[in-house]
């Protein structure tokens, strides 16, 4: 089975910058990074696809980036001008879909915290 492990969170401010890590991929057909605010259902934020093919969910579109390492076996998520609405636990996924959606992703990691003060 695929074993992920996330890195990279922690708190923040407001325009700040974070870049999340995931080893573990190993060359998965679609890796996605989700997130879940307490109370909330967890959403997709960005998905790549084997080929290199990226997807972003609108709120994140031209803040944050979605990359992998296929030598490192690493997945990242360079995210920029964080917002307070970011704050979120972040999972990284692995799956055979190329999709946002998460239950069509197979494989999760534990999550890393991450907090954005205003």
């Amino acid at each position: 089975p695929v074993q992920l492990v996330e890195s990279g969170g922690g708190s923040v401010q407001a325009g700040g910058s974070l870049r999340l890590s995931c080893t573990g991929s190993r060359n998965s057909f679609s890796m996605g990074w989700f997130r879940q605010a307490p109370g909330k259902e967890r959403e997709g934020v960005a998905a790549i696809r084997i080929d290199g093919y990226t997807t972003y969910a609108e709120y994140v579109k031209g803040r944050f980036t979605i990359s992998k390492d296929n030598a490192k076996n690493t997945l990242y998520l360079q995210m920029n001008r964080l917002k307070p609405d970011d704050t979120a636990m972040y999972y990284c996924a692995a799956g055979n879909v190329y999709t946002l959606r998460r239950e069509r992703y197979n494989y999760w990691g534990q999550g890393t915290q991450v907090t954005v003060s205003s």
